[in-house]
């Protein structure tokens, strides 16, 4: 029988926001939080640390999924990748310019497609979204 665990969407309505619903369902019993990191958001899908242990079977109900998709969507992640911009040094510039013209062009993924992709990445969670 999978574990069941729930996102509440209806606390999501940024990058921010996002991490700090899935620190407070993933990570209530760690003494660390994840940051607002796509990397290791994948990194906790794979278990080990967390509410997830290892390669359990996870169905993730994700609530007001539709709204979030419409919060994460474009004009979030055009301003996500405009703010790395900043940061040419640490971020690799060139991937980000295509990133964003990848979005100009309808044809880039936004920052939710990328969460989503990385939640397929990992055959023992089952997303349902509500």
């Amino acid at each position: 029988m999978p574990k069941t665990i729930t996102i509440d969407g209806y606390k999501i309505h940024d990058i921010p926001s996002f991490y700090e619903e899935i620190n407070r369902v993933f990570m209530q019993e760690v003494d660390w939080k994840l940051g607002e990191s796509l990397d290791a958001l994948s990194d906790m899908f794979y278990g080990g640390y967390g509410e997830i242990q290892g390669k359990e079977e996870i169905c993730l109900i994700w609530k007001n999924f539709g709204q979030n998709k419409k919060d994460l969507g474009p004009e979030l992640t055009k301003a996500y990748y405009e703010e790395k911009l900043k940061s040419p040094g640490k971020f690799n510039a060139d991937f980000v310019k295509e990133k964003l013209q990848q979005l100009k062009n309808g044809t880039g993924k936004t920052y939710f497609d990328i969460i989503l992709e990385i939640i397929a990445e990992h055959p023992n969670v089952k997303l349902i979204p509500q």
